[in-house]
């Protein structure tokens, strides 16, 4: 069996600046990556999908985004393309088409077996994300809808639903960017549990990043705080809450139930919709620890200190949401992380 210092589970950008930090100390990871390339989710991702931070705000370690214009919102398509040239740069091995089934202790060690092999690793990152884990609710009627349902991870653009009755569930940033293009060419209802809450991207005709990095709000270490990830509110320059209030789309209360291709209101009306879209986010995607007494809860959540697993020494993770601050799984911020997660784990293996 092959035998590795430090097996990084995910080639995204948390595999990719935990590779780094690695091997900044002198240790040799070996990132496994699933899909054909190591690009992480983003090439999944919906059609118009820009970052939320601009580009100067948007690299990891060692590397800038490129791109003349630094206080621009980058396309999916540029970060897939940064994420691609990142690793070419980057001095380890990546292993693509590679999928890690199980993880298991082994000595002092893991054994991680793969689709077709198996190799042992002194240490494990769990840096796989979330896509892979799509959260489905239980929403009232929604196993008794006859119309199609579908999450945010399977919704690309909106030429398939031209002309069709559309609701899109959720109030975060992506349920709210995917109901405004929807309702540039369907009629498009925003079901939430309350209000949306927004915040504005541009402050004093700064970008709000800006504001959290000069006051350190985007790296306090507000993570250990936290049972669970507070909801974020949608960052707006204008454009969504206008949309909302022209009624493009409308926002309603959560529907109450379903009948055959008819959804419920609380108001008592009845509707036929042609299509649910689910924006309501996902959970991390890591079936692989299974196998490790202790790595999850009983929902499938780490358990955890700022990245470190609190019942498996070995292992870590790296890309969680508010892992240790508000940047912790973005590209902003996973860097840092991943810095600490690589300066604890080298400790750890130093001492063995």
């Amino acid at each position: 069996m092959e035998h590795i210092d430090v097996a990084v589970i995910g080639g995204g950008q948390s595999g990719l600046a935990t590779a780094h930090a690695l091997l900044r100390r002198g240790l040799r990871p070996v990132v496994l990556e699933a899909s054909d390339r190591a690009a992480g989710s983003w090439p999944h991702y919906y059609d118009s999908l820009t970052l939320f931070s601009p580009a100067r705000y948007s690299s990891l370690p060692g590397m800038p985004f490129p791109g003349a214009d630094r206080d621009r919102y980058p396309h999916r398509d540029e970060v897939v393309a940064y994420l691609t040239a990142y690793a070419d740069r980057l001095d380890a091995e990546i292993r693509t088409g590679c999928r890690v089934t199980a993880v298991r202790r082994t000595g002092d060690g893991f054994t991680a077996e793969l689709e077709g092999g198996r190799l042992s690793a002194r240490a494990v990152v769990a840096a796989s994300g979330t896509f892979g884990r799509p959260h489905r609710p239980a929403l009232p009627g929604l196993e008794e809808f006859t119309g199609q349902v579908l999450h945010a991870a399977d919704y690309r653009s909106p030429a398939a639903f031209s002309g069709r009755r559309v609701v899109v569930v959720g109030a975060g940033n992506s349920a709210v960017q995917i109901a405004a293009e929807l309702a540039e060419t369907a009629h498009v209802t925003l079901a939430t549990r309350g209000p949306v809450k927004f915040a504005a991207q541009r402050i004093l005709d700064r970008d709000l990043h800006f504001w959290t990095v000069r006051t350190g709000l985007d790296t306090a270490p507000l993570g250990r705080l936290l049972a669970r990830p507070p909801a974020q509110p949608v960052l707006d320059d204008g454009r969504y809450r206008a949309a909302l209030a022209a009624g493009r789309p409308d926002r309603r209360a959560l529907f109450t139930g379903a009948v055959g291709p008819k959804l419920l209101w609380p108001d008592g009306q009845r509707e036929e919709v042609d299509a649910i879209v689910l924006a309501t986010g996902y959970r991390p995607d890591l079936p692989y620890l299974a196998p490790l007494h202790g790595a999850l809860d009983d929902e499938g959540i780490p358990r955890h200190r700022e990245g470190l697993a609190t019942a498996v020494p070995g292992l870590a993770f790296v890309g969680l949401e508010w892992q240790r601050s508000l940047s912790s799984n973005s590209l902003r911020g996973v860097g840092r992380d991943a810095d600490r997660v690589a300066r604890r784990l080298a400790a750890h293996l130093a001492r063995r």
